[in-house]
């Protein structure tokens, strides 16, 4: 999917493809990861972006994700295929290909039954900086939100 199937999407719901709908599309489309609405919302009226939001998960568009202790986060939900890991203690967190939680997965369905999908909600542990000790942190989490894989 891209930009512009998602705006015949919208439009083949009835939606008016509004500037704020379009501005947070391109945001997202253009996000290497999950942005909170904060940072979606730029020069736009918070209020707006958040029922902006609203209307673009109701119809598929867009998809709600926690990513740790931080605020929600919302991301492409054509990119659902990835999981995401979250550190407990700097709230560091990492976007994970499907194919790295294919292991995952498995062992976590052999031990109970179940399907996992880490795509709403993450793995949550300790980023290799905080899992090191003290004085580790190679990156400020302050200004990252978010490692590629």
């Amino acid at each position: 999917p891209s930009l512009p199937a998602a705006v015949v999407a919208l439009r083949t719901r009835g939606m008016r493809v509004s500037g704020p709908r379009r501005a947070l599309l391109e945001a997202l489309y253009d996000a290497a990861g999950p942005l909170s609405a904060e940072e979606l919302a730029g020069e736009l009226d918070l209020a707006s972006v958040y029922r902006n939001l609203d209307a673009l998960e109701a119809v598929g568009l867009v998809r709600h994700v926690h990513v740790g202790h931080g605020p929600g986060m919302y991301a492409l939900a054509a990119r659902r295929d990835r999981g995401y890991a979250a550190c407990e203690t700097c709230g560091r967190h990492a976007a994970l290909d499907a194919s790295a939680l294919e292991a995952v997965h498995a062992v976590v369905q052999a031990a109970t039954g179940y399907t996992s999908d880490f795509s709403h909600f993450p793995i949550v542990g300790l980023c290799p900086d905080c899992a090191a000790g003290p004085g580790a942190h190679t990156h400020d989490p302050a200004k990252e939100h978010h490692a590629h894989t």
